[in-house]
């Protein structure tokens, strides 16, 4: 016999198709405000841009970490048809931020001010950006600055450098950018052309050239100009290697996704990035653990101080190591990665005293590579100069992941049933695991995971627009 629903159920049921209908009422004004006039929309770090209606609703819902409320899809909405109104182009917009200060009373003229106050980094031309290498790093920067390229005014990828593979080289890496067993499927479409050795992605028209040697690259000849060059390869990291790149016709600035040889700027974004000078022609993004560590240290060293510590990192086997057991030269790493927990040796701990130079020489560090293909942790044992409270120190990290300057890089989990796989694709330099903080005196433990892919070319690509900036800042110095 046909049975029927309580009241309870079905008002339970209309709440959420009621809600689920404004998401989707928002979905167009948020993809048009994004490829028309670069508004990046966001709640506390959760990005609304093409997001599904149920992803939107999901990251309103982040917000009650912050307010102990879920935001109002309705609210945001009005937010954004105000900003629309505005014509404004080229702002980060949190709604989480705005919702969470907007009064009840006066609600539309407060937005309004507030956000015609909200800085603006639009800028009136493209920056070409070519990435030398095709690797982990270099098909993951591909992927964001894609899904990055907006109205096409900001960064622009324009070509990828490798050496040549075969006959279907192309056709492989093609393949390799549409499919990935870490991070999934590419969002959108890709097409190849043989004779034009080009890659069509959602729009974006990447040249692929094949190359060993980066000084026999002509750009220019690509119409690329004023180029980034992004050197994903490693191969070299000192600033005559690199330089290499700087000599040929249309490159402009050269990025190393690795930490350089002094003198070169290792910049953590977030943390140091305000050092790059427009005169800066070479900087380093550093490595993944660096850029993992030191936003959360720089926190904990401003509040506690840190006297010493220890850095001991659980890492994702990377792409140097042996899958079975053969010749290496690094030690214990000719050992196979995908059977063994591999000790060896980091430089991470050392390197955070390039961006904070207040902890040269009180950290430690040793890593362990462990059969997982992505996602790591780090632990940070530390003695601090007064003592610590956990739930204190907790709270401090988890206000900076949702309001505090380094929101960008530090994000903050308390559940009790998050493993490695959960953090693959998070886009903040680290993750701190609050429910395994120790706190004794001034003795503190703190776990911190981070995607060392994903996580890390987030932070390579912000420190790619600010040097994009300082460029435009470069250019405006020069005599008319």
């Amino acid at each position: 016999m046909p049975t029927t629903s309580s009241p309870a159920v079905e008002t339970a049921h209309q709440a959420w198709l009621d809600r689920l209908a404004l998401a989707e009422s928002a979905v167009p004004i948020l993809g048009r405000l994004y490829r028309e006039r670069d508004v990046v929309t966001h709640v506390h770090g959760k990005k609304l841009v093409n997001q599904s209606p149920v992803d939107i609703l999901k990251a309103h819902r982040w917000a009650r970490r912050v307010d102990e409320r879920v935001l109002s899809i309705d609210d945001s909405i009005r937010v954004l048809r105000i900003v629309d109104e505005l014509g404004l182009r080229g702002i980060s917009l949190d709604l989480g931020l705005i919702l969470g200060e907007a009064p009840a009373d006066g609600f539309e003229a407060w937005v309004r001010e507030h956000v015609a106050e909200l800085p603006s980094w639009s800028q009136d031309d493209s920056t070409d950006v070519v990435l030398y290498g095709f690797g982990r790093i270099g098909r993951l920067l591909a992927r964001i600055l894609i899904g990055h390229a907006g109205s096409g005014l900001g960064l622009r990828l324009r070509a990828i450098v490798v050496r040549r593979g075969g006959e279907d080289d192309l056709e492989k890496r093609a393949s390799l950018l549409r499919r990935d067993s870490v991070h999934g499927a590419f969002q959108g479409t890709i097409e190849i052309d043989r004779e034009a050795s080009t890659i069509l992605a959602n729009g974006t028209l990447i040249q692929v050239i094949y190359s060993d040697d980066p000084s026999t690259v002509d750009y220019a000849a690509h119409g690329i100009d004023r180029a980034i060059v992004v050197d994903n390869t490693g191969r070299w990291r000192d600033e005559a290697g690199l330089s290499q790149h700087l000599q040929r016709p249309g490159v402009e600035r050269v990025v190393l996704t690795a930490p350089g040889k002094s003198p070169l700027k290792n910049i953590v974004f977030g943390v140091n990035h305000d050092d790059i000078a427009a005169t800066d022609t070479i900087v380093t993004a550093a490595s993944c653990t660096t850029n993992a560590i030191t936003p959360v240290l720089q926190i904990v060293h401003e509040a506690y101080g840190i006297e010493h510590g220890h850095v001991e990192t659980v890492h994702s086997y990377t792409n140097d190591q042996n899958l079975i057991d053969n010749f290496h030269k690094g030690a214990r790493r000719g050992r196979s990665a995908a059977l063994n927990m591999v000790l060896t040796e980091t430089g991470a701990a050392k390197a955070v005293a390039k961006a904070l130079p207040a902890l040269e020489g009180k950290l430690t560090g040793n890593a362990i590579r462990v059969p997982t293909p992505d996602v790591s942790m780090a632990i940070l044992n530390l003695t601090l100069e007064r003592p610590v409270d956990r739930d204190q120190v907790n709270e401090l990290l988890r206000r900076t992941s949702l309001t505090g300057a380094l929101r960008a890089q530090i994000d903050f989990t308390d559940s009790a049933e998050v493993v490695s796989t959960d953090f693959v694709g998070n886009n903040r330099a680290g993750i701190v695991d609050g429910l395994a903080t120790i706190a004794t005196g001034r003795h503190l433990v703190l776990y911190v995971w981070y995607d060392n892919e994903y996580g890390y070319s987030s932070q390579v690509v912000r420190v790619i627009e600010h040097m994009a900036d300082q460029m435009a800042k470069a250019r405006q110095l020069l005599p008319a």
